[in-house]
């Protein structure tokens, strides 16, 4: 399994958590069935917006159907931030 950086995470005008990878692309993550989708224009996974789940939970799941295509998505000191508070930052980065 290899690792990339996630570049950025944020929350577009929708409500859809977003998660950038530095390098990794993904555009057959639909066949995971997990609601993860690739958005092949902005080089970013995202999720539905939330209904029962959290955005943390949200989180987990980009993370893990990025796992489930060989790719271990990691935060790092470099990751920038949009629309998303310190809490929820600190939130993420405790689960990862």
């Amino acid at each position: 399994m290899r690792t990339d950086a996630i570049e950025a995470v944020g929350i577009d005008e929708g409500g859809s958590l977003w998660v950038k990878p530095a390098t990794a692309t993904f555009p057959l993550i639909y066949r995971e069935a997990m609601e993860v989708h690739w958005d092949a224009e902005r080089l970013r996974l995202y999720s539905p917006k939330p209904r029962e789940w959290s955005y943390c939970a949200w989180f987990k799941q980009i993370k893990d159907a990025a796992r489930e295509q060989g790719v271990e998505l990691r935060l790092g000191k470099d990751t920038t931030w949009s629309g998303i508070d310190p809490e929820l930052q600190r939130a993420f980065a405790d689960g990862d």
